[in-house]
């Protein structure tokens, strides 16, 4: 009948919530990348996103709810990087990691934000601790038993490659300006990146057993 409103198929009314909130979720990354989680504010994201406060709220509960999905969607990014490469070296896997970080270096700053930030404590949510409970001892578990495969010396403390690892990987998009006087280059280009994955695969290379 002319003039009947008709109503959305099911699909296209499923996606729209799920549109809003991805668009939630980047505004709220740029915004916690770039200030801080204690300098990030609701209502800033909101206009980011282009939304209402009250959806925010409505989504995920708040701040800190947003930033622990923020969490899980890093979680997911991390699982599809390095998740069922078992067999790479720990030099390939280390290079595939880093040369991906030039698209997720807003997570990077995320992380150097919370390591710096006074309120770092308000900022570690329930995921996050979660994550960091149980990520953590498992990724360095793994590298030990690739230790003891002889992909690294014996005298190597998988704690200790872990967080010079982390370190390495983040640094670029941590330290930029560092970076580029270092470098006289772009570090923010894919070339530059995996430039600077390759060079930290063949120092991971260096660290094997010398009859690996």
């Amino acid at each position: 009948m002319a003039g009947t409103r008709r109503t959305p198929p099911k699909a296209t009314r499923q996606r729209d919530p799920e549109r809003t909130r991805e668009r939630i979720l980047d505004a709220a990354l740029a915004e916690f990348a770039a200030k801080g989680y204690a300098g990030a504010r609701v209502n800033e994201i909101a206009d980011r996103a282009g939304v209402n406060k009250q959806l925010i709220s409505y989504y995920f509960g708040g701040k800190a709810g947003l930033y622990d999905a923020l969490l899980g969607r890093w979680q997911e990014i991390e699982e599809e990087i390095i998740g069922g490469q078992g067999e790479q070296s720990l030099a390939e896997l280390t290079s595939g990691y880093v040369a991906r970080r030039p698209q997720e270096r807003d997570f990077a700053r995320l992380l150097a934000w919370e390591g710096l930030s006074v309120a770092a404590d308000e900022a570690e949510t329930t995921r996050a601790t979660e994550h960091r409970t149980t990520r953590m001892p498992a990724a360095v578990a793994e590298i030990e038993r690739r230790r003891q495969a002889g992909e690294l010396a014996a005298d190597i403390d998988p704690r200790a490659f872990l967080l010079a690892f982390m370190a390495a990987a983040n640094a670029v998009a941590a330290l930029p300006q560092m970076a580029r006087a270092i470098f006289g280059a772009d570090p923010n280009t894919e070339e530059f990146a995996q430039a600077y994955a390759d060079q930290l695969a063949r120092m991971i290379r260096r660290l094997a057993e010398p009859d690996h």
